[in-house]
């Protein structure tokens, strides 16, 4: 297939580029920038301008394609909500490309969609549609195409991780440096899923040839890691005293990240491993945590 890719250039992207061109399909991966031009080109990807601000440039990409991976997401989390509204404009405007056609839509959405019951893992075949999260409008954009005909199918995403990079958990090692120490509120038995990005990207391929319409993919290699032990592995890391919050401390040490901190996410792939075949290879987080050059953080 020739395949349109959004955020091509980033942590996720960046790794599904090669993915996809290693199994023989070509890539159309969206760039703003001449700087991300050329690393498309490099890694062998054509080019297509545009970003997440103009829909059009989204709807033409997905026009001259066979399916889309929309993994672009805008990560300025103190606008939160507006970046999850831009994100529901994007996916419209690539369903509305697609109309009438069974081209595939892989869109990208959290593994927290899938719990409707505190403590409990989240699972593929729930989709909580009142979540607080306001990310869910990321799968009610999808679910709406979904009953329009469109050939959508989603994929839900933990902390994906390398050495160099480790989702919400990179903001983390900032503040605990930053602060000097590595916190965790409460007794830090939340748990967060976890999955390597190259094992990600792959499931992304897996899905997009599946073209299996209104499925639900969660890309969790490791069911859930705590968070206490993510603030300690942090803490040796940056050389630093690792310290319980209050929830009521929590707030003026976390900033926007309190909203994530305390959360209690854990996550099963049972499903998604045995209707794709997808097994994780991949490290796991703590490993790639004890990997990670703190000094370049």
């Amino acid at each position: 297939m020739r395949v349109f890719v959004t955020g091509a250039n980033g942590f996720i992207g960046s790794a599904i580029v090669p993915e996809l061109l290693n199994a023989g399909h070509q890539v159309l991966g969206l760039s703003r920038s001449d700087e991300g031009a050329r690393s498309l080109i490099a890694a062998g990807a054509e080019v297509h301008r545009g970003n997440l601000e103009d829909p059009e440039s989204l709807r033409r990409g997905a026009a001259e394609a066979d399916g889309v991976i929309h993994c672009a997401f805008d990560h300025d989390f103190s606008r939160f909500v507006a970046n999850c509204e831009k994100d529901r404009r994007a996916i419209e405007a690539l369903g509305a490309a697609l109309a009438g056609s069974d081209r595939p839509l892989v869109i990208t959405s959290g593994t927290g969609m899938g719990n409707d019951v505190p403590g409990q893992p989240a699972t593929e075949e729930i989709f909580n549609t009142r979540h607080p999260n306001p990310r869910v409008a990321s799968e009610l954009a999808g679910a709406s195409l979904s009953a329009a005909g469109v050939n959508v199918s989603v994929m839900r995403l933990p902390q994906v991780h390398d050495t160099v990079k480790q989702g919400l958990i990179t903001p983390a090692v900032a503040l605990a440096r930053e602060k000097g120490v590595s916190a965790y509120i409460g007794d830090g038995l939340n748990r967060w899923p976890a999955a390597h990005v190259l094992d990600v990207a792959r499931l992304y391929r897996l899905a997009l040839e599946k073209r299996e319409a209104g499925a639900r993919y969660n890309a969790v290699a490791e069911e859930g890691i705590s968070v206490r032990d993510i603030a300690e592995v942090i803490g040796r890391g940056l050389k630093v005293p690792v310290v319980s919050l209050s929830p009521e401390e929590a707030a003026d040490h976390f900033g926007w990240l309190a909203a994530f901190a305390g959360l209690d996410l854990p996550a099963s792939s049972a499903q998604t491993q045995q209707r794709l075949g997808w097994q994780p290879t991949g490290p796991g987080l703590i490993a790639d945590l004890n990997e990670m050059r703190y000094s370049d953080v």
